[in-house]
């Protein structure tokens, strides 16, 4: 790579931020202004980067941030994110004071730790989301009394302050909707009686938000949609917008030599060559991410599809190359390269998981190399520092 590029190695992602525009924007136009976007950017914005998706999804219309963790939305203020950042998951009563200070919101699962974090909210107003469990399971009130109890005693409180009420669906990306439809019944119950206009009121993630337009109250949360996963692969045909993707996964051609028949070929010498081989290693291993489940699957070099073979190492893989290609040949694990096309959902099958934790598995160290109009705006390596702007 160019010395300018902040990196010193031959395996890079790149996050294509005009894609995370037109997703926000698509769900956006989608919504037709019944409601506003909250952009989820935690897990370092599912693995893209949470600062720059951010940016990009502000830019498209979202309203605000939702992250998992205190640490994650402290990490966005760090880096100078001034709207409003909802933690979704639990926190610690006693970490409410540096969450008033960092004017972070979280979210209460139930009245004894709102009556707790009180406690330690020595200064400022603590802004924190209602969670109510409507069948998740995970997070959240049940019963209507401790609801309406926890409501007042924050209406009695000078340190606290209701902001919002929400819940999660369980299986809204199943096309079968009789248990999002309870849990949507469930919710409406439970907010019975409620009518504070100034809160934001929310249930649908990607899936409900573009499956469900008349359940959204004011507010969807966009997740795996913003980044331009389908939420099941059920729901492609259901779709009422197509998603781009946004991330896509590179290295180079590090080594390049003839192995003979009956040549082995990695750890366990599990691969033998059938005949004269031409044998290409990548510098991309299991400690990128790149799984050793996927050995046997396919990548992209000089635009055709070939075999990884033998088993992936820690930092490195072996590809069956159907001739003789340079050393610096870009290949292409995840993405478009000339005619052919990887998808996250093609890694996802092979790995037997969801599309959701492909790009929440590359490690830090691989470089994030992010994208505005084909061009090069921004590479983060965490290796060598966390941010580092090129010119031109």
């Amino acid at each position: 790579m160019n010395e300018n590029v902040s990196f010193y190695r031959d395996t890079w992602a790149e996050i294509n931020l005009d894609a995370i525009e037109y997703n926000v924007k698509s769900m956006v136009e989608h919504l037709g202004g019944e409601g506003t976007v909250i952009a989820v950017v935690k897990a370092n914005a599912y693995g893209h980067g949470d600062y720059e998706v951010a940016c990009a999804a502000l830019e498209a219309g979202a309203d605000m941030l939702a992250v998992a963790f205190v640490d994650e939305a402290i990490s966005l203020r760090e880096k100078g994110m001034k709207v409003p950042i909802l933690v979704l998951g639990a926190s610690r009563p006693e970490d409410v004071q540096v969450s008033i200070d960092y004017d972070i919101t979280l979210t209460a699962i139930s009245l004894e730790w709102v009556k707790k974090a009180e406690q330690f909210a020595k200064e400022g107003v603590l802004q924190f989301h209602i969670k109510l469990d409507t069948g998740m399971g995970r997070l959240g009130i049940t019963e209507k009394e401790e609801l309406d109890e926890l409501i007042q005693f924050a209406a009695d409180s000078s340190s606290l302050s209701v902001r919002g009420i929400f819940t999660h669906f369980a299986a809204a990306d199943e096309l079968e909707s009789d248990y999002t439809d309870c849990q949507f019944a469930a919710f409406k119950k439970l907010l019975g009686g409620i009518s504070n206009k100034e809160w934001l009121i929310h249930c649908a993630n990607s899936a409900a938000g573009l499956r469900f337009k008349d359940r959204i109250f004011n507010t969807v949360r966009l997740g795996i949609a913003m980044y331009g996963l389908s939420p099941s692969k059920e729901m492609n045909k259901e779709l009422p917008y197509s998603l781009q993707e946004a991330l896509s996964l590179h290295t180079k051609i590090v080594h390049v030599k003839k192995l003979p028949k009956g040549g082995k070929v990695s750890y366990g010498a599990t691969y033998t060559a059938q005949e004269d081989e031409w044998i290409g290693t990548l510098p991309v291993g299991y400690a990128d991410g790149w799984l050793r489940q996927l050995k046997e699957s396919e990548v992209i070099a000089g635009g055709k599809r070939v075999q990884i073979i033998g088993r992936i190492c820690m930092d490195q893989c072996m590809i069956r190359l159907p001739e003789k290609m340079p050393e610096g040949t870009k290949v292409t694990l995840i993405g478009r390269q000339a005619e052919e096309y990887i998808p996250i959902d093609e890694i996802a099958d092979r790995l037997e998981t969801i599309n959701y934790e492909i790009p929440c598995i590359l490690s830090a160290r691989v470089p994030r190399m992010f994208l505005r109009n084909k061009s090069i705006m921004e590479v983060r390596n965490p290796i060598i520092q966390s941010h580092s702007a090129l010119k031109g």
